[in-house]
This record gives C-alpha cells, structure tokens and sequence, in this order.
C-alpha cells in the first residue's frame, strides 16, 4: 500500500495494516486520504467503486459503508 493510505475491511469495518490487506483483497478496501463527502456511502471492496444501498445489503461482506 502507498504511504498515506490505510486498509479497512469490509466484514469488520476496522482499520487493518498492509500485510492483513494484501492477503485479503477482496475484503478490503485501501483509502487514500480522507473522506470529505458528507452523507452515507457504499463501496465495493472488489472493485473500489461506490454502489447504491440496494446492492450494498445484499453484498455486506464486500462492502464497505462510509460515513461522511
């Protein structure tokens, strides 16, 4: 993972470390940054795009929500 950037898992929601995040890339999400958007967001964490509610509740292991 880049410096900067953090990985959160999409099952647990926690914050994990580089190693835990290459070994488990489908569950995890990498951020760069912050999240300055306000509202609630979904995101895949296979694909790292931003998905609606509808296909976040039936992916919950794959996605990651975000507070803004």
């Amino acid at each position: 993972m880049a410096k900067g950037s953090s990985g959160r898992s999409a099952i647990t929601g926690r914050y994990v470390n580089g190693a835990a995040a290459a070994r488990h890339p489908r569950t995890t999400v990498t951020e760069h940054g912050s999240n300055h958007s306000s509202g609630t967001h979904h995101r895949s964490a296979i694909t790292g795009r931003y998905m609606n509610g509808a296909a976040a509740a039936r992916h919950p292991r794959t996605t990651v929500t975000e507070q803004g």
